[in-house]
């Protein structure tokens, strides 16, 4: 199941935007949330998400990822 989890899929982001998301278990560096601007620690699980609608195609949507306390993403969602 925890597998499930990590596959990518669409979902309307900030903004009504679509984006692609991720759930990861976490990372082995640290990342600052974009939505409490404070700091997701090394191994904590999270979001990570990218707009499918970059002006400059998917390729650049995916390069401008960003890495999300899960409930701050959650909350940008209503």
């Amino acid at each position: 199941m925890s597998r499930l989890a990590s596959l990518p899929r669409t979902q309307s982001g900030p903004g009504g935007a679509e984006f692609t998301v991720r759930h990861v278990r976490g990372g082995d560096k640290t990342y600052t949330c974009p939505g409490c601007n404070q700091t997701i620690p090394v191994g904590t699980p999270h979001v990570v998400a990218w707009s499918n609608e970059s002006l400059f195609g998917p390729e650049r949507g995916l390069e401008e990822r960003r890495h999300w306390h899960t409930s701050c993403w959650e909350r940008r969602l209503w």
